[in-house]
């Protein structure tokens, strides 16, 4: 039998991943040094927050069915991996801004390795579609997918807008 996971799962996976980016967001805010940068990646952060939010409410409207664990898990083991998924996809937890950013980053370098993380998301969540039947809430990992390529569109628009 295949691997599945419920909406729910992958909703907590999204949630997670959404955190992360907020803490993303606000050391990339800490390492660069120009106010205006710094500003915009608040606003990013912020952005990020909201969708932990969208995640959260998606979550919370979902049916019993596509809330059901899809295996017997006692000792949480499913709930530890997606942890770790969602800690090492995309945007990961413990991320020390001087390793990420370099010694003196600037918003158009911040905002790069943020467009890439966010194409990975596109690509995880576009994979882990084939995981989830539509019984157990596969419409919302589309909802997932297209909000996440509504990120890598804005974030191509404000690198363009800063310019070479």
């Amino acid at each position: 039998m295949p691997i599945q996971f419920s909406a729910d799962e992958i909703l907590e996976i999204a949630e997670r991943i959404e955190r992360n980016g907020v803490a993303f967001y606000a050391a990339g805010c800490e390492a660069v040094s120009d106010p205006e940068s710094a500003a915009l990646l608040r606003r990013l952060s912020a952005w990020e927050t909201a969708h932990v939010k969208l995640f959260k409410t998606m979550r919370s409207e979902l049916t019993a069915e596509e809330k059901m664990p899809t295996v017997f898990d006692p000792e949480d083991q499913m709930g530890i991996y997606l942890q770790s998924m969602a800690d090492r996809t995309v945007f990961t937890e413990n991320m020390k801004p001087s390793e990420m950013f370099g010694a003196e980053p600037d918003v158009k370098h911040v905002l790069q390795l943020a467009l890439e993380r966010e194409k990975d998301a596109v690509v995880f969540y576009t994979g882990i579609q084939d995981l989830v039947p539509a019984r157990l809430g596969l419409a919302n990992i589309g909802a997932i997918v297209k909000e996440e390529v509504s990120h890598v569109a804005m974030l191509e628009k404000q690198i363009r807008d800063l310019g070479d």
